[in-house]
């Protein structure tokens, strides 16, 4: 970064407030540090994608052949891409405006009272606590929820309208979630019912994440690069955009489609099937003049499941969700990344995995 945009940032941190305060935070991290703010892998040429486009619809088709072929989409694109976009999910427009509704009515509330009346569990985080240098920081804000206390009326404070609508939504996210689940490991041979003997909705969760515009540098992530630690993620996306995948070893920018949902693999399935679903990286970009909203439902199992290949030889030794959440925090402690699957795998095995990994 040139020095006259460093000073930029200097000065716009200096006469601009924010709420949350994340300019303060970032602030503190910019002055600090001394690197410079891009990271080469920021710069690669960003294309726009059209994700791979399914209508569940044909899950339900009388003919066979259509049943068919939606299921190989689905098996294919997490293979292949790890993310796609699904269309008659079953959870209608109408829910989804109510619940973006409610969500911006949440997050209008002042800074401080999201992050002292203990709404939703307690569960309001923002910015990147642990981050050390700019690029580990996220500009955002959000509530992460645990299933078991979306009915909890304790949780919604003056917020009753919101209780319903969470309740329906979470219930809805869940239920496709578990279908999706179900048609990917019958697709290695195994029963519909891995997934929901695994899955414990004491350990999946909703999301709400708001990212305002960020005025100071399009080198500021909303969401710095990730893999999910989870089975799968549903993604729930307003129009703004953002959202960008590594595909091809290049970043390619998500075109927002109002009527689909977003899918995306997460490590767990990548170890359980072996290396033939992909958990790809992604991230977020800021937006300079809009505010973005999502909502994301991460299918997660209980924290003592143990996590194996479906088959031998395995790429990755068998693990505890409790014991790789455990490593994944210990990393990010210590370094300010995710390090995830690799930190799994058996030694000289790693040419085992077919395609592109984290």
């Amino acid at each position: 970064m040139h020095l006259t945009s460093r000073k930029y940032i200097f000065i716009s941190i200096a006469m601009t407030n924010s709420d949350p305060p994340l300019l303060n935070h970032y602030g503190a991290l910019f002055s600090s540090n001394s690197p410079q703010l891009d990271d080469p892998k920021n710069r690669l040429v960003i294309e726009e994608c059209q994700l791979p486009l399914i209508d569940l619809s044909g899950l339900s088709n009388h003919d066979e052949t259509v049943r068919r072929a939606c299921v190989a989409a689905i098996c294919g694109a997490s293979s292949e891409w790890g993310f796609f976009q699904v269309l008659n999910h079953g959870i209608s427009p109408q829910l989804v405006e109510q619940m973006r509704s409610e969500q911006v009515k949440l997050f209008k509330i002042p800074f401080e009272r999201k992050a002292s009346c203990g709404l939703l569990n307690n569960s309001y985080r923002w910015g990147s606590p642990r981050a050390t240098c700019p690029k580990q920081f996220s500009w955002s804000e959000a509530f992460h929820v645990p299933l078991t206390k979306v009915s909890d009326e304790a949780c919604y404070g003056e917020f009753i309208s919101l209780r319903a609508v969470m309740i329906e939504f979470a219930a809805a996210m869940s239920k496709l979630a578990g279908l999706l689940g179900s048609i990917l490991t019958a697709n290695l041979g195994h029963g519909k019912e891995v997934i929901k003997n695994l899955c414990d909705e004491g350990t999946c969760f909703l999301r709400l994440n708001h990212y305002p515009a960020c005025p100071i540098s399009p080198e500021i992530l909303g969401l710095v690069c990730h893999t999910d630690s989870d089975f799968l993620t549903i993604l729930c996306q307003d129009q703004v955009g953002g959202l960008q995948l590594m595909k091809d070893s290049k970043w390619v920018t998500v075109k927002p489609n109002r009527d689909a949902l977003i899918v995306n693999i997460g490590d767990l399935f990548q170890a359980w099937s072996n290396g033939v679903y992909k958990s790809v990286e992604h991230k977020v970009v800021t937006n300079a003049k809009m505010e973005r909203y999502s909502i994301a439902y991460f299918l997660c199992p209980s924290y003592d499941s143990s996590i194996g290949s479906f088959k031998e030889p395995s790429i990755y030794r068998k693990f505890t969700f409790r014991e790789y959440r455990d490593q994944v925090q210990e990393d990010v402690r210590k370094t300010g990344y995710k390090v995830g699957l690799p930190r799994f795998l058996v030694s000289g095995r790693g040419d085992l995995l077919t395609g592109s990994m984290e």
